[in-house]
């Protein structure tokens, strides 16, 4: 792999991780909410783990270029997003933060799962793997095109790995002691999830509707 790259790779790549958005939400809200964050960010992690996956076995190209695939995908990802924002406001109305909470085993899991969702089923994610990942690959390397497409991949999430950890460490002992910042700050997670979701949602249906007018 060409080092010139793969530096330049990690340079965007860091930064991308280090813009605030529903990863950073959900992280902030599992290290306010729960006695162990580890299940949120290890589950962030594996949707992205599910990108790399994709993404080497050529099938992340291959949805992006199938007509009306990613718009639909649009949509699953827009009204996870609402509904785990909205989940995250109804939690926020009767939480207490002053202490974590003792979460049994199963719902660590489903935890585990919403994160998977809400990195995985996000089509932002999907075409960051696809459009932005080729461009740090070299055909003249040695190791072949899918090896260092997978190794770019897992480096990305070793990186949001180390970020959302910090994230989440950072969210719970700075407020933590701070009821009420963390109360706004977890409304602000919950706002954040839902106004993305809805845009996101109005992008894929607001064409479909200026279709269906001009018909009439």
């Amino acid at each position: 792999m060409n080092p010139q790259l793969f530096f330049a790779f990690l340079a965007v790549a860091g930064a991308l991780a280090c813009t605030p958005g529903v990863d950073w939400a959900y992280s902030i809200t599992a290290g306010l909410k729960q006695r162990s964050f580890v299940p949120a960010v290890a589950g962030l992690c594996g949707g992205y783990v599910l990108h790399t996956v994709l993404l080497v076995a050529g099938l992340a190209a291959l949805l992006t270029g199938v007509p009306g695939v990613l718009g639909w995908l649009t949509v699953a990802g827009a009204a996870y997003l609402l509904w785990l924002g909205l989940t995250t406001l109804r939690s926020w109305r009767g939480a207490s933060f002053g202490s974590v909470d003792m979460q049994a085993p199963a719902n660590q899991f489903r935890t585990f799962l919403q994160g998977v969702g809400t990195s995985g089923i996000n089509p932002k994610g999907l075409l960051f793997y696809v459009a932005l990942v080729p461009q740090f690959v070299s055909p003249e390397a040695p190791l072949p095109v899918p090896v260092q497409s997978g190794l770019l991949g897992l480096t990305f999430v070793l990186l949001v790995a180390v970020v959302y950890t910090c994230v989440a460490l950072l969210s719970r002992r700075l407020l933590q002691s701070r009821p009420g910042a963390a109360r706004k700050v977890t409304l602000a997670s919950g706002i954040i999830m839902v106004a993305l979701g809805a845009v996101l949602l109005s992008e894929q249906l607001l064409p479909l509707v200026g279709h269906a007018l001009s018909r009439w």
